[in-house]
């Protein structure tokens, strides 16, 4: 039992880059079908890590990225109707990966998908720099071992009376500002959106105790963290002249926690008849994102005229 949860915690840990990415079938991208006022001249480059590219959500068209087709990114495309679009999204990506070839996944730097005819950039990163995958294998209790009341993944990450979580997402603020600087050299009249990541870990104590085996007391700790990592995000964007896309709202009461049927983000247990990787949004959540990022672009069109 222990082991099979193990392996579950691995599978996740692979889509964020901490071991090998998961083997999935690649097939041709499905061609969009532009809406009938296309948008003629548009070019629309998407950045970003596993949370973007949509790891094992039906179809996957780059295996070592593991990214898929129906992406929040190539749903976003489709429904404004940009012909002229690249997705370079990978799972496990981290800020660094903007700049360099990321290691083992055979694609170039991020950024390099980027020109000054570029008229749209989303991007969504982060996650990786303040180590997503260690946290959840820290975090979940294994199969076999009683889900604790406590807080220990709190008491281990703030031994010292620091926390660390926090340590390394105020780190890691710098290196987001350094991409966001960096897509507006390199693509100087696109508009650019920072998407946070959705709500993961809900308020339903039970639920995760069952769908993420996370203690009772380290569930709003966790949910503090990731909540802190959007508000430096929107920060970010705030200061270097990006819209900021809110997915939290979007997938509030939809979280790991809910039940199956309900949820726009996987627990640990996923099933085949809605393949996703654990703990990673699955295609209602990618959905859910795209409507999040349209409705930013629509507000930021507004607030501009």
């Amino acid at each position: 039992m222990q082991r099979r949860n193990r392996s579950r915690v691995r599978a996740t840990l692979a889509a964020l880059g901490v071991t090998a990415v998961l083997g999935a079938g690649v097939v041709t991208p499905a061609s969009a079908t532009p809406s009938p006022a296309a948008a003629v001249g548009e070019r629309y480059v998407a950045l970003g890590d596993s949370f973007t590219s949509g790891p094992l959500v039906p179809r996957q068209v780059h295996l070592r990225c593991a990214r898929s087709d129906a992406d929040y990114p190539s749903l976003t495309r489709t429904a404004l109707g940009i012909t002229d679009f690249t997705d370079v999204s990978c799972s496990g990506a981290k800020t660094d990966d903007m700049w360099e070839p990321q290691q083992g996944m055979g694609n170039p730097a991020q950024l390099d998908a980027l020109s000054p005819d570029t008229t749209l950039v989303t991007v969504g990163i982060g996650g990786n720099d303040i180590m997503f995958g260690e946290i959840i294998l820290l975090c979940t209790t294994p199969l076999g071992t009683p889900v604790p009341r406590g807080n220990p993944c709190e008491r281990r990450y703030a031994q010292g009376g620091t926390d660390e979580l926090q340590q390394r997402i105020d780190s890691t603020a710098s290196k987001v500002a350094d991409v966001l600087t960096a897509i507006h050299q390199r693509a100087p009249h696109a508009r650019v959106a920072l998407v946070g990541y959705p709500e993961v870990i809900g308020d339903d104590t039970e639920g995760c105790r069952q769908s993420l085996r996370v203690a009772d007391g380290d569930q709003p700790y966790l949910r503090g963290v990731l909540h802190s990592l959007n508000a430096m995000l929107l920060s970010e964007a705030d200061t270097h002249d990006a819209l900021y896309v809110d997915t939290t709202a979007v997938t509030t009461g939809h979280d790991a926690c809910r039940p199956f049927d309900d949820r726009y983000v996987e627990g640990l247990f996923t099933r085949p008849t809605r393949p996703a990787v654990a703990v990673h949004p699955n295609a209602n959540g990618e959905r859910a994102m795209a409507e999040a990022v349209l409705g930013a672009l629509q507000d930021g069109s507004r607030s501009r005229r």
